[in-house]
């Protein structure tokens, strides 16, 4: 049994919360570069050449690659040989979520109640999500979600004879109800099958797997290819200016579901969906 202090979790989350909202990740990067060469909208290669200055500029300062920090979302893998001292792992995270917005100067935008709406200054609690795995290590991504793109989330709990064009077609409505508010070009996740409850986690992890890494299962990695074409069909563009990318790219995670559902969910990421990973 290997223990870790609950110390070391403290700062590895308070460095991931500043890590993520800093650095823009490598695979967006290059699928901006990549875009400039593919987009055929002059204002659209403007939006991407600005969009790539923008993080350029906020690695090099560390300052927020947007204003919106987000909702700090923690997921956990916990090795089933680890065992954490010195307190309680929830408070823990929840402790660093609270120095790294304040060590990092970012935005708090966490209310304590749906309705009276009173801030809780220190962007916690955050949104934690647990697994049980094999080994002695603890793994911890942060991916802190602002709520222009998460707010143009959505569920549907479709029947079984909706099939694969039913799916598709409630992405693509999704995608294309949005428009411009999610601050495309989009990381488009998509969960199928599950609950109500997993097929929305699902496509949350689904914003995780880095551009350009093929979906495992080849019929889901070809759906994958046809939905952002499709979805860069609509003409939204960057920024919804108009143009060729309006998503750099389309991740879907599935789950076993109940005879009787077909449950999907998309979660739109903005041009900055943000992730960063550290292993104790």
């Amino acid at each position: 049994m290997r223990e870790v202090d609950i110390a070391a979790i403290i700062d590895l989350v308070s460095r991931l919360c500043i890590e993520a909202n800093c650095n823009l990740n490598p695979d967006i990067y290059d699928a901006f570069s990549k875009a400039l060469t593919t987009e055929d909208s002059p204002i659209g290669k403007k939006v991407i050449e600005t969009l790539i200055e923008n993080a350029h500029i906020a690695r090099e300062e560390q300052v927020p690659i947007c204003q919106d920090t987000g909702m700090t979302v923690v997921f956990i893998e916990l090795g089933m040989d680890v065992h954490i001292t010195g307190g309680d792992l929830e408070e823990a995270i929840n402790e660093g979520v609270r120095q790294g917005y304040k060590k990092g100067y970012l935005r708090n935008s966490i209310v304590r109640d749906p309705i009276d709406r009173i801030n809780t200054q220190d962007n916690t609690p955050a949104v934690i999500h647990y697994s049980i795995v094999k080994g002695d290590k603890i793994k911890i991504n942060v991916a802190p979600k602002g709520f222009g793109s998460e707010n143009m989330g959505a569920l549907k709990m479709l029947t079984p004879s909706a099939g694969i064009e039913g799916i598709k077609q409630f992405v693509i409505d999704t995608v294309s109800s949005a428009g411009s508010n999610p601050c495309p070009p989009l990381i488009v996740g998509i969960g199928i099958g599950g609950t109500m409850e997993k097929c929305a986690l699902l496509s949350k992890k689904a914003l995780l797997r880095p551009l350009g890494k093929a979906n495992e299962d080849k019929f889901w990695d070809s759906v994958e290819k046809d939905l952002l074409e499709k979805i860069n069909d609509l003409g939204i563009g960057p920024a919804g200016f108009g143009g060729r990318t309006t998503a750099l790219g389309v991740n879907i995670e599935t789950f076993a579901t109940h005879i009787a559902g077909l449950p999907v969910a998309v979660s739109t990421g903005c041009h900055v969906t943000r992730h960063a990973e550290g292993v104790l």
